[in-house]
């Protein structure tokens, strides 16, 4: 009777520390998986919730545009230079936000001529 009772406890450290273990083991899965994505997707939701008409944005497609109209789950963008390519999207399909004041005042880059070579 007393060899089954220290068999019986015997067994119960080795499961003990295999617990632990799987305890740790989600905790450090946790802190580099789980947090970062939350981390991630919060910055993301305050980027879309602080846009504005007049904003310059990447689509997740890697278009550039302005925003000219605002609604609670679209947005109106320009893209290009003749002003008639008005395209509505999903909030979610905007990849990158500048503010307009950040855009206008950045200097804009020269365009380098190409010299044929004849």
């Amino acid at each position: 009777m007393n060899s089954v009772v220290a068999t019986a406890q015997g067994s119960a450290m080795p499961l003990m520390g295999t617990i632990i273990w799987m305890v740790v083991l989600f905790g450090v899965l946790y802190f580099l998986m789980i947090r970062p994505q939350k981390k991630e997707q919060k910055r993301v939701s305050a980027m879309l919730a602080s846009m504005e008409v007049g904003d310059s944005i990447v689509t997740t497609s890697g278009f550039y545009g302005v925003i000219i109209d605002l609604t609670d789950e679209d947005v109106i963008v320009e893209f290009g230079n003749n002003r008639n390519c008005r395209i509505p999207m999903r909030r979610g399909a905007i990849a990158e936000v500048e503010k307009a004041e950040v855009a206008s005042a950045a200097p804009a880059k020269p365009v380098e001529e190409k010299k044929d070579k004849k």
